[in-house]
């Protein structure tokens, strides 16, 4: 008799596996954490934005303010005045042996173009070739926030700065006032000159350090800084010094200042 017997392993057969809950089954973790590394990148990603954003306007806002200064400033009211004085020096005294006869002294006329900053308090002047005399033509800066003055005497092509003399020139608010009387007619002035004489000292290396409107000015430009000479009762002494003057006003009377080597 044969005993016929299988194998257990055999005889029975695995369960097949679901292959599509094996695909579905990806790990243990909760199908909210797999979310968190998108979510956080793109957190990054807008705060990437922002930042950028926010260089660009700071860009704009930066480059905006310059070419303010540059151009719109430079396009504002200009106002084309003249101012008529009379030279002290003028005065002739003629005495014949009967009559004393005074000679009527000579009015001169000075124009100059204004351009007044009420806000930055600061006064922008050309004063054009003349018609007369030897003065030379100038861009002058008043500038009253940092009490300088800068002299570009175009006829040379040099710049010149000195303390401000606030006892010359007129506040750019007075002086606004004054100008808008003239252009309208109704202030007309009929004033004299004062005299001022200014001597050079030392060479200015570095013109940022005096502020936008002056660097501006004088920039590229041969810089030097002047100091001032007394001149008794208003009345110039001649120098040996070579001179050259501009003629210019910053007030209700015209100003001649020399400018020495």
């Amino acid at each position: 008799m044969v005993k016929v017997s299988f194998n257990s392993a055999l005889g029975q057969k695995e369960p097949k596996k679901d292959e599509n809950s094996e695909a579905l089954i990806i790990t243990d973790k909760d199908p909210e954490d797999v979310i968190v590394p998108l979510r956080r990148q793109s957190r990054v990603w807008c705060w990437c934005m922002c930042l950028g954003l926010a260089l660009m306007l700071s860009g704009v806002v930066v480059g905006g303010a310059y070419l303010y200064r540059y151009f719109i400033l430079q396009e504002g009211d200009v106002f084309f005045c003249g101012l008529t004085y009379r030279d002290t020096e003028d005065y002739r005294f003629l005495v014949p042996e009967i009559d004393s006869v005074t000679q009527a002294p000579q009015y001169h006329t000075i124009n100059a173009n204004f351009q007044i900053l009420r806000n930055e308090e600061v006064e922008l002047i050309n004063v054009p070739v003349p018609e007369f005399g030897d003065s030379d033509p100038a861009n002058i800066v008043h500038d009253f926030q940092r009490l300088l003055t800068a002299y570009l005497d175009l006829s040379l092509n040099k710049c010149y700065v000195i303390p401000l003399n606030t006892s010359i020139v007129m506040p750019p608010r007075n002086l606004f006032e004054i100008l808008i009387n003239i252009k309208t007619g109704t202030y007309l002035p009929q004033s004299y000159l004062v005299r001022e004489e200014l001597v050079v000292t030392d060479r200015i290396k570095d013109v940022n350090q005096l502020g936008f409107f002056i660097s501006r000015l004088c920039r590229s430009k041969e810089t030097f800084r002047l100091q001032r000479r007394n001149i008794s009762n208003g009345i110039q002494k001649r120098s040996v010094k070579k001179c050259n003057k501009i003629i210019h006003f910053a007030n209700n009377f015209a100003v001649e200042t020399l400018i020495c080597e």
